[in-house]
This record gives structure tokens, C-alpha cells and sequence, in this order.
């Protein structure tokens, strides 16, 4: 087995997620179809799951703006901002709505008043039509709660599955998520676990869009190459991949 086997199967893999506009779990973010109608009618929402994307599963991430939405009955972005103190309660009424019940308000009502100080109230304007997907990627990152990580799964996203027209695509990345590092690792493509490496492979695996890879080697990470029992058997790149099973990242997936 060569990485440029690993290379083919996962961009053939990846080419078929984007063909198919596959959200970051599948054809669905969630498992609400409302949570998902709101994701995709309101850039607000999503940029507020983009918030919600860390230390819990992602199904249940993104159906935070849903569920938040009806908690409070709006997702009103002058009232988020001026609203902290209603914002932290209905995080924190059980079942809470995320495991950083005191951390993820303080994003929320933090993002709002940028959008509104910055964006005139409208998130799409962070990833307008034609905007380059590194600034995509930098103006996310501004937002408190969203790191470079979560930027570039983000950015990846609205240009898949959402079909925004960024510039720049040569330019995309892969997320430095624990389910993409292990992927890449133990099938070669990267011998070296730090952001620069990880990123480096993906630009030398394939240079045209390495964010195309983010998302196949995301749900292969999470579905087959588990830390501890793997399922190679089972995997898409199974029968390609050098099985370096014994390499172990630390991290929380998503």
C-alpha cells in the first residue's frame, strides 16, 4: 500500500460527499428536521452551531440553535446581545443544552454583537459570495468560541453543502479534529501530529481543494477508525490504508 492509494480513495470519497452536498454527518446535521430547516434558512443559526461544534457529538451541536430557539423564542440577535442573563438560563434549564453551560452563553450573546457591530445583523456577510476562503476563514475565527479548528470545518461546510461560491478553494484546509488527525496518521498520510503536518499532507495529498478531504476523513475517523477498535474491515479506505492502528491521538471528538 502506497499514501497515494490512501490519497485516490479518499478524494474519490470526498468528491462523492460534495457531489451529494452531505452535511457534516451524512445527508443531515441532526436528527430534527426542523434543527436542520433552521441551519439552512438562517446564517445566524449557523454560525451560532458553529459555536456549539465542541466537546459534545455532533448531531447534538448542531441542533443547539434549534433547541435554544425554543427555549427563549427567538434567536433575536439584538436580544442576544443585550439579553446575557436570559442567554445563560436557558442554557442552563435541564436537560442543558451543552456540557459548557456557563462558556457557550458568553459566546452566543458575544457573537451577536459582533455581527450586529460589524455585519449589520447578518451573518452571511462573514462568507459573502466571492470572498476568498481565507478571509472566510479569518473573519470566523474573530468570533470568540470559533478557533482556526472550527473555522475550517466551517468554511468547508459552506462551501459544500451550503454551494456558497468562495474564491480561493487551492487555499481550504482540513480541521485539526481529532477524527481527521487519527485518519491521517494511521493511514501514512501524515507521519507527524501538529497542525502544520496535518494541513502539509493535505496540501501535498491533494492541492486543487485539500478541504475536500476534511469531511471523508472526519466520518471515517469517526465511524470505522475508532481509537481503540477499530473497524478496518469495515472501512472505506480498509483496503488501501497501512493499518497503523497502533498510533493513538489524544483529543475529544465531535
Amino acid at each position: 500500500m502506497t499514501p497515494s492509494t490512501v490519497v485516490n480513495e479518499l478524494i474519490a470519497y470526498g468528491r462523492e460527499l460534495a457531489a451529494s452536498g452531505a452535511a457534516q454527518v451524512g445527508g443531515t446535521f441532526t436528527d430534527i428536521p426542523e434543527a436542520d430547516r433552521l441551519l439552512k434558512e438562517s446564517p445566524e443559526a449557523f454560525l451560532i452551531g458553529v459555536l456549539f461544534t465542541q466537546g459534545i457529538p455532533a448531531e447534538r451541536a448542531w441542533a443547539g440553535p434549534y433547541l435554544l430557539r425554543e427555549r427563549l423564542g427567538h434567536l433575536d440577535l439584538g436580544r442576544l446581545a443585550s439579553e446575557p442573563e436570559e442567554v445563560h438560563a436557558a442554557f442552563n434549564t435541564p436537560p442543558m443544552l451543552h456540557r459548557f453551560k456557563n462558556t457557550l452563553p458568553k459566546w452566543v450573546s458575544a457573537a451577536a454583537i459582533r455581527l450586529l457591530d460589524e455585519y449589520d445583523g447578518d451573518a452571511s456577510r462573514v462568507w459573502a459570495p466571492g470572498s476568498h476562503v481565507v478571509d472566510v476563514t479569518e473573519r470566523l475565527s474573530a468570533f470568540t468560541g470559533i478557533g482556526r479548528k472550527k473555522a475550517v470545518m466551517a468554511t468547508e461546510i459552506l462551501a459544500r453543502h451550503f454551494g456558497v461560491p468562495l474564491e480561493g478553494l487551492d487555499c481550504g484546509q482540513v480541521a485539526y479534529d481529532v477524527q481527521v488527525r487519527r485518519v491521517f496518521l494511521r493511514s501514512g498520510l501524515s507521519r507527524e501530529d501538529s497542525v502544520q503536518a496535518i494541513e502539509a499532507a493535505a496540501r501535498e495529498a491533494y492541492p486543487e481543494a485539500p478541504g475536500t478531504l476534511d469531511l471523508p476523513a472526519w466520518l471515517i475517523g469517526r465511524e470505522t477508525c475508532r481509537p481503540r477498535v477499530p473497524l478496518c474491515d469495515e472501512c472505506r479506505i480498509g483496503t488501501v490504508c497501512p493499518r497503523l492502528t497502533w498510533i493513538m491521538v489524544e483529543g475529544v471528538g465531535s
